[in-house]
């Protein structure tokens, strides 16, 4: 081999050392690019499916919001009901005795309707003032020694649905 063919040898292999060096970084762009288009597509998507997700969640919450209390209320339509009958059995009775034993039981179907629904009434008489679930609407001067800071008289009764007070008791406390 003479000089000349070492020379062309060596051009040949420099050149394709180039063009592979060239064409090298342009697949790793083109890889790149290819990544780059995946992973927002990924995105995208994941993007549309929480946005459905979203609007799923707002329109069950309404749902929801709406129709709460529909089971309350069908729940106390039988009172209703009983209202409406003792009301048209009233119009002729001259006797309050039947009339008054009809409003007690229709109170009693009242009451065990809202407790079998989670409604509480609390029972505030004697126990010390609690501002937590009370509402003191007067202070008097304690009938004894033992009733100062106690309450009195009740009012207004308080309610509680679970744990939370959904009406004060209003009181009178002693002081």
């Amino acid at each position: 081999m003479n000089q000349e063919d070492e020379n062309t040898t060596s051009d040949n292999t420099e050149e394709t050392t180039e063009q592979s060096a060239e064409t090298k970084p342009n697949t790793e762009l083109v890889d790149f690019e290819a990544k780059i288009a995946e992973l927002n597509d990924k995105y995208l998507r994941l993007y549309s499916e929480f946005d459905n997700y979203r609007k799923r969640m707002i329109k069950e919450k309404s749902d929801i919001i709406r129709s709460a209390g529909e089971d309350v209320f069908k729940a106390f339509i039988p009172t209703i009901d009983d209202f409406e009958r003792a009301i048209k059995a009233n119009e002729a009775i001259t006797d309050a005795e039947p009339i008054k034993e009809g409003m007690k039981l229709i109170y009693n179907k009242l009451v065990s309707t809202t407790k079998s629904k989670g409604l509480e009434q609390m029972d505030v008489a004697g126990q010390a003032f609690d501002p937590d679930i009370m509402e003191a609407i007067a202070h008097i001067p304690a009938p004894t020694e033992d009733m100062k800071g106690k309450v009195v008289d009740d009012v207004e009764k308080g309610y509680k649905l679970g744990e939370k007070v959904i009406r004060f008791a209003k009181v009178v406390v002693g002081n």
